[in-house]
């Protein structure tokens, strides 16, 4: 099983959702013990995810935490830095794409790609509310955090 995530860039949690997160991963890894977490590593959403993917990584060595990046050239920072924190790098088909739609393919490629979608939306606007109405379009099964807040 694939899941990915999308979440506004500037997030502020409590605990609540910290936990509700937590015991929705714990859930689906109870399941499929070999899932595949695909990460964009951008915002504060993203990180709250790989933070909690990491503790429950202590648990469940079998997940894998993969960094999905929209660029692959050495002047990008992420790549040397997601070297430390995830199992593995994925650079999507994005070659022919101009520069300033690379994230945005690159989280429609991860939607693609995945089985289930977990999402911190609050808001219509901004790229995760754009990546949140692909994966309805696309009838990919998605919890989104906001709603049960």
């Amino acid at each position: 099983m694939t899941i990915t995530f999308c979440g506004h860039s500037n997030f502020s949690f409590d605990n609540t959702i910290k936990q509700k997160l937590k015991k929705l991963l714990l859930q689906e890894i109870r399941k499929n013990p070999a899932c595949k977490f695909y990460l964009g590593g951008y915002g504060d959403f993203d990180s709250l995810c790989l933070n909690i993917l990491k503790e429950i990584k202590a648990d469940f060595p079998t997940i894998e935490l993969l960094f999905i990046t929209p660029y692959l050239n050495d002047n990008y920072s992420k790549l040397e830095t997601a070297k430390l924190y995830y199992d593995g790098i994925i650079y999507p088909p994005l070659e022919n794409v101009p520069r300033r739609f690379c994230i945005l393919k690159r989280n429609e490629w991860m939607v693609d790609e995945a089985d289930l979608v977990i999402a911190f939306v609050k808001y219509s606007w901004g790229g995760a509310a754009k990546t949140l109405e692909y994966v309805k379009r696309k009838k990919v099964k998605f919890f989104n955090l906001a709603e049960l807040h």
